[in-house]
C-alpha cells in the first residue's frame, strides 16, 4: 500500500531488493546493515556488463594521452580502464596530473595506481555532478581536462558543464556497456524495489524484457541521468540519489525504508 508517498509492505516477512549491481566483495559493505537493520533481502546481478576497448581500436580515436593536466572519473570501472589503457600504449602519466572524481569512494581507489596526494586528487562533498563542478572550477585555468567514459554511457551534463565553462577537454572511450542476461534472477523472483545505476542498466531491462510492466514494484535510480533514462522508458522512479541528505543509494533506501516502517 502507498500512505502519504511511501509504500509500506503490509504482510511480507521480507523485502525484496534487487540491486543491478554485483555483489560486494566485502561483508562489512554497508548494504548488508540495511539486511541487519530491516526485514528485507537483497539480491545482487549486474544488468550490464563492461567491455574494454582495446589500445587498437582506441587509436582511431587520435588521442594523445600524454597532453592532459588533468582527467575526470565518474567511476572506478574508468579508473581501472585509463590505467589499463596507458599500459597497452606504454604511456607514461605525469607525476603532476590532477584526477578530479565524483565521490571520495572513487578518489580513495586512486591509490591502486598512484601515489594519493591531495594536492592533485579532488572529489566532491556530497557524490552529485555539482559538487564535483564546483571543485573543478576552482581548479580549471591552464587545464586540460581528459573526461574517461564508456561508449555509450557518458554524462551528458558533465559534457555540457565543460563546454559551457569554457573548459579545453576531450572525451576518451576506453570501455563500453552491454546488456547482461538478468532473467536468471528475474524469472525465479518477484522484486518489491529494484535499484538502478546507469542508463545502461535500464536499457538492459528493456532488451531482455521488451514489454516490462513495474506492476506495483518500486525503482530507484541513482544519477540524473539514470534517472531521466528511467522515466523516458516510462517507469515512475520513486527512490533517487543522490540528493543533499542521501549521497548514495544505500542512503537513500535506508531513508525510504525507514519512512516505510514508520507508515507500517
Amino acid at each position: 500500500m502507498i500512505n502519504n508517498g511511501v509504500k509500506t509492505f503490509t504482510g511480507k516477512k521480507s523485502v525484496q531488493i534487487l540491486i543491478t549491481q554485483p555483489r560486494p566483495e566485502s561483508d562489512k559493505s554497508p548494504y548488508f546493515e540495511l539486511e541487519r537493520k530491516y526485514p528485507i533481502q537483497l539480491t545482487f546481478h549486474p544488468f550490464i556488463k563492461l567491455e574494454p576497448i582495446p589500445a587498437r581500436e582506441f587509436r582511431k580515436q587520435k588521442i594523445d594521452l600524454t597532453i592532459f593536466s588533468a582527467v575526470i572519473f565518474t567511476s572506478r570501472n574508468a579508473i581501472d580502464h585509463f590505467f589499463r589503457m596507458c599500459e597497452e600504449m606504454k604511456v607514461s602519466i605525469n607525476q603532476d596530473n590532477k584526477y578530479f572524481c565524483i565521490t571520495e569512494a572513487v578518489a580513495l581507489y586512486l591509490q591502486k595506481f598512484i601515489l594519493y596526494r591531495k594536492r592533485k586528487v579532488f572529489y566532491g562533498a556530497d557524490g552529485t555532478n555539482k559538487s564535483m563542478f564546483d571543485v573543478i572550477n576552482k581548479h580549471k585555468e591552464n587545464e586540460k581536462f581528459l573526461y574517461v567514459c564508456s561508449e555509450n554511457q557518458q554524462d551528458n551534463e558533465i559534457v555540457n558543464w565543460l563546454k559551457n565553462n569554457n573548459c579545453a577537454f576531450q572525451l576518451a572511450f576506453m570501455y563500453r556497456s552491454v546488456s547482461n542476461d538478468v532473467k536468471v534472477v528475474m524469472d525465479n523472483q518477484a522484486f518489491d524495489i529494484i535499484c538502478f545505476f546507469t542508463p545502461s542498466g535500464v536499457r538492459s531491462l528493456f532488451d531482455n524484457y521488451p514489454q516490462f510492466s513495474q506492476n506495483g514494484a518500486l525503482i530507484g535510480a541513482f544519477g540524473n541521468n539514470t534517472v531521466k533514462a528511467g522515466e523516458e522508458a516510462g517507469l515512475k522512479v520513486e527512490i533517487k540519489a543522490p540528493a543533499p541528505h542521501t549521497p548514495s543509494m544505500i542512503s537513500a533506501l535506508d531513508n525510504y525504508l525507514a519512512a516505510a516502517s514508520k507508515k507500517k
